[in-house]
């Protein structure tokens, strides 16, 4: 094992990649609060919304509303997700409200298919014009390569086809590039060895990993990643979000268990844990639900003996 980062950045996507995947509508002005609780406990990398189709996701209609209500520190990087050059217009109406913009396509065919109605080529090709744009506007580009680990539709996805996504998307402007677990696919054997080879292959790119929680493996494939020298991942509070398919999948790995786990493991993120717990209470008031978070049920380790009237048992 190679020597671990001593901190870690962390970009929090509940408010985009969260929210789009629930089966409710969360009010506005409900989604404004717990953004601004979020940069409140010390997140420091936020993505606020997403500009599509009100008609494909309508949990998202509201973008243009959230960044104009939502009020951030300085020190808050706000980022949006666009699917293509349209979504980026709309966006940049809104211009003064955040920093980044978040360009995606998949790494298999099928699910691009699916996903955006494209081939790869053609996302490319579209993420070249708009990342082109939004230099121009003096924005940071990340690209987001879902399904990078594992496709449900077509298995294992090679990891060279990835990594020359991935370069193509460094050509296009991406100073960062993401990749994703969609569904939950990958291994810690498998990240590690991925992101070894995307070190290697893109030095001057800041990596990124996201996993899922699907099978119970997320923060196994964090600990894989963190050996190989990774230092940036993004993650959902409360368990939010995920995939619609496979049928049966769990959200993202939720921050709050990233967090704990980081600061148990000695690194650094900058958050205050209590603090974004506070968050994914609130957000599972609103829903009415109990939320996928483990850290939310039995709170950090520290937390672990408070209150105990009676010894543990095992």
């Amino acid at each position: 094992m190679s020597e671990l980062p001593a901190q870690v950045r962390i970009r929090e996507v509940g408010p985009r990649d969260g929210f789009q995947n629930e089966p409710e509508v969360i009010p506005t002005a409900d989604k404004v609060a717990l953004i601004e609780a979020l940069a409140h406990a010390g997140l420091r990398r936020i993505e606020l919304t997403s500009f599509v189709r009100a008609d494909v996701i309508p949990q998202l209609a509201d973008a243009a509303e959230v960044l104009d209500a939502v009020r951030l520190p300085e020190e808050v990087s706000a980022s949006v997700l666009v699917p293509n050059e349209r979504g980026l217009e709309r966006a940049l109406e809104h211009r003064a409200k955040f920093q980044e913009i978040n360009g995606f396509l998949s790494a298999s065919e099928t699910h691009n298919a699916k996903n955006v109605g494209r081939s790869i080529e053609e996302s490319l090709s579209g993420l070249g014009r708009t990342f082109a744009r939004a230099r121009t506007e003096g924005l940071r580009c990340e690209g987001v390569i879902s399904t990078a680990f594992g496709c449900p539709y077509e298995g294992r996805v090679p990891p060279e086809r990835v990594l020359g996504i991935a370069q193509r998307l460094a050509d296009a402007g991406a100073v960062e590039i993401g990749f994703g677990d969609t569904t939950g696919m990958a291994n810690p054997l498998q990240v590690r060895d991925f992101f070894a080879a995307a070190r290697a292959g893109l030095p001057d790119v800041e990596l990124t990993a996201h996993f899922h929680n699907t099978r119970g493996q997320g923060l196994a494939n964090v600990l894989a990643a963190l050996e190989v020298g990774v230092e940036s991942f993004e993650s959902s509070f409360g368990e939010l979000g995920g995939c619609p398919v496979p049928v049966g999948a769990t959200g993202n790995i939720a921050t709050e268990d990233l967090v704990s786990m980081l600061h148990e493991m000695g690194i650094a993120t900058g958050i205050d844990l209590v603090t974004l717990i506070d968050a994914s209470c609130q957000v599972e008031r609103l829903l009415g639900r109990r939320l996928g978070s483990h850290v939310l049920t039995a709170g950090p380790v520290q937390w672990s003996h408070r209150d105990q009237a009676e010894p543990a048992t095992t």
